[in-house]
């Protein structure tokens, strides 16, 4: 049956502006950004059959040129309107974080470094500069490694903080395998950094390890 024909209350797109996006499911979301169907396939459809070859909207995203055109039904203008749409929505965390007044919620701060670092094939160590008001100065990455680790050196972060005029910074990485666990490198690199930023009159608030779906804060387990 056609979207068209649904009771109103059920179709995508009236759904969401009653009851805003929360309550819509994957396939809906993904119907509403599809906007049209197929051949004997209407858009919700159509989403169905798209989630279930990926299995997931992560995947979906996370998807290649190729990979996302062989579902029929979907082509290149969708593959380059959806990296936008991701696109977009990576650079609006970044901007909801750098234009806080302070860095006072946990849960922005990390769904800002789990969008920017948990897709990584490689490790990647990364930064975000605070001043004495804990407002961000800047987000950088700082050490790229492969899957197996990245070289951190303290020196190097304690240089950059000093150029940024930081008097606080969260540090992040992730971890490809998936898993947040905190190694006992991650636990020694943590306490290295909080020395030596501490000798600058620098504050290290938290070390986030980044993993599959979890952030764990190395400062909540006490390592700071």
């Amino acid at each position: 049956m056609p979207i068209i024909d649904w009771p109103e209350a059920e179709r995508p797109r009236e759904k969401l502006l009653q009851r805003g996006a929360d309550a819509l499911t994957d396939a809906e979301l993904l119907a509403i950004f599809l906007r049209t169907g197929t051949k004997g396939l209407s858009a919700i459809d159509l989403a169905y059959k798209i989630l279930n070859e990926f299995s997931s909207l992560r995947n979906l995203f996370n998807a290649n040129l190729d990979e996302f055109t062989k579902i029929k039904g979907v082509g290149p203008a969708k593959y380059v309107q959806l990296q936008a749409v991701l696109e977009m929505s990576s650079r609006h965390l970044k901007e909801t974080i750098e234009k806080q007044s302070a860095i006072t919620s946990p849960h922005d701060t990390r769904q800002f470094l789990k969008s920017q670092l948990r897709d990584r094939s490689y490790e990647v160590f990364a930064a975000i500069f605070l001043d004495n008001r804990h407002q961000v100065i800047k987000f950088e990455e700082l050490f790229r490694g492969t899957i197996d680790g990245a070289s951190v050196y303290p020196r190097e972060v304690v240089k950059k903080a000093l150029e940024y005029n930081a008097a606080a910074m969260i540090v992040a990485h992730n971890h490809p395998s998936g898993i947040a666990e905190p190694s006992h490198a991650d636990e020694q690199i943590t306490q290295r950094l909080n020395k030596a930023l501490a000798l600058v009159d620098i504050r290290l608030l938290d070390h986030l390890v980044i993993g599959e779906g979890e952030v764990i804060s190395l400062a909540e387990r006490g390592i700071l």
